[in-house]
């Protein structure tokens, strides 16, 4: 008896594995079938004109479409039971693919319409009345029944058919070509020519309308509405406006028969950080790039760069590389404004201001008022330079280094005196020195960690003291304002120091 329950209870379990097996095998079906294509191609006709290209057509359209992931079935000189059976066995593979399927319907052939419906002809077709049409022929609208019933959300249906009229005899089918269908929703209705002209079969393998559309499908990120026009251009170019390919569509979400290739994370990386750079002709920052990326796609671009700036360092060509000129202040300013570095005040800076309104330090003065004002220490942002907000336990330290910083930087500062900047890294560093010490972040917006993290200044930087006197005096113009402004490896305090021992005359 107990072994019999220990047997009945294994059963809820052996279904529970195989429910999950069983899920697993539609899912896997499912994703085979993402992509299903029935494509015909109709050319050795018996008892109507046979026609050259639509069979190659056909295998052209077959081919490209397995190129791209699409589950086809190729049917080349079909009778009617073939055609018909064959869109029952379409229209189930779209039922069991799901609603995510992509169904695509090709027809070459002779196509004829009749009281506004369309017919797609069999090679075995035999008509001797028009009113024997829909015994013989495919209806063309069977093809979206197949569709509606599946409920997928995206179709094609592509009909290469309106060639000439084979029963132009019969009084009937005095309407050529095809009549305009309504997409259903969801649909894409793309014909070789517009509704009631005549398409071209072509003098080649194919013809102009699937030689077009074999190329163009095939092109990677371009959306089909937009390539279904390069279709129609190509054909008109090719048929010297004899043809245009006609479309309509109701699709409701946007579709690429091939998609767009991934960016490549590090070319993507590179192509951001050569923006800007270029803008800046900078040989250090050129050089950091290449460093960082000497195999992308701007390398070569890089060289040529880096080398007219190097020549133009070499050759003092102050066309290329400007180096403002040095201004001197008044021998009042200079003397109030040492005064007031001594002992920075709100009021003496705004007494400053009253006396020299547009002198050397005028700039330098507003921006002073205004953090004074805003009671803080720290160097203003510039227009569009992100603000560095300091880590919320650091706030209260870094507020009282900016102090100890402003009480205790000496009126006149040397080259090679130590600096006095206590809790911070330039702390009894010279200026002749710095070069020696690490950036705190990176130099460039973006470059790799492994080319800046724990390597000192001098690995791109060649300053003497003249070319830092120059780069000093620029923090005292106008124009140079803007660069105290923006974020440095060694934050504010060494632009500070800087721009006192230029207004000391690099001493």
């Amino acid at each position: 008896m107990t072994d019999w329950l220990s047997k009945l209870s294994i059963i809820p379990r052996l279904q529970s594995i195989l429910t999950v097996l069983l899920c697993a095998a539609m899912a896997t079906s499912a994703s085979a079938q993402d992509r299903v294509a029935l494509v015909i191609g109709n050319s050795s006709y018996t008892t109507v004109s046979p026609l050259d290209n639509p069979s190659r057509d056909a295998e052209l359209i077959a081919s490209t479409l397995q190129q791209i992931d699409f589950d086809v079935t190729l049917l080349i000189d079909a009778s009617q039971i073939e055609m018909k059976r064959a869109l029952s066995d379409f229209g189930r593979k779209l039922r069991d693919g799901g609603l995510e399927t992509t169904g695509l319907f090709y027809y070459a052939g002779h196509g004829v319409q009749s009281f506004g419906n369309n017919y797609l002809l069999p090679v075995d077709v035999s008509l001797s009345d028009a009113a024997d049409l829909d015994l013989e022929g495919v209806e063309a609208q069977s093809v979206l029944r197949q569709m509606a019933s599946a409920r997928n959300r995206t179709n094609f249906v592509i009909l290469d058919a309106c060639r000439n009229n084979p029963f132009a005899d019969m009084a009937e089918f005095d309407a050529p070509g095809l009549a305009e269908m309504k997409a259903p929703t969801g649909t894409f209705l793309a014909y070789a020519t517009s509704p009631g002209a005549v398409a071209l079969d072509g003098t080649g393998q194919n013809s102009p309308f699937t030689t077009a559309l074999a190329r163009e499908m095939i092109k990677p990120g371009v959306p089909v509405e937009q390539m279904f026009k390069q279709v129609r251009v190509a054909v008109l170019d090719e048929t010297r406006g004899m043809q245009t390919p006609w479309d309509t569509s109701s699709l409701t979400s946007n579709f690429t028969f091939v998609d767009a290739p991934q960016a490549d994370p590090e070319a993507l990386a590179a192509r951001q950080l050569w923006e800007s750079v270029q803008a800046t002709k900078d040989p250090v920052q050129i050089m950091l790039f290449l460093r960082g990326y000497p195999d992308s796609e701007f390398a070569e671009e890089a060289r040529a760069l880096l080398a007219a700036a190097i020549e133009a360092e070499l050759t003092n060509d102050t066309a290329a590389v400007q180096r403002p000129e040095p201004a001197g202040p008044a021998e009042d300013e200079q003397a109030m404004f040492e005064a007031l570095q001594a002992n920075p005040t709100l009021d003496g800076y705004r007494a400053f201001l009253d006396a020299f309104p547009n002198g050397t330090y005028s700039e330098f003065a507003r921006g002073e008022v205004a953090a004074l004002e805003a009671k803080t220490n720290v160097d203003p942002i510039g227009e569009g330079v992100p603000a560095v907000e300091p880590e919320p336990e650091a706030e209260t330290e870094l507020a009282l280094v900016t102090e100890q910083e402003r009480s205790t930087v000496p009126t006149v500062i040397e080259y090679d005196t130590p600096l006095a900047l206590p809790g911070t890294v330039l702390d009894g560093v010279a200026l002749s020195n710095i070069t020696g010490l690490s950036p705190l972040f990176p130099p460039i917006e973006g470059l790799p960690e492994e080319l800046w993290k724990n390597a000192t200044c001098a690995s791109c930087h060649e300053w003497n003291k003249e070319r830092l006197c120059e780069q000093s005096n620029v923090y005292l113009t106008l124009s140079g304002q803007k660069n105290l402004e923006k974020p440095h490896p060694f934050n504010g305090a060494l632009k500070r120091n800087l721009r006192q021992w230029a207004a000391g005359g690099c001493q």
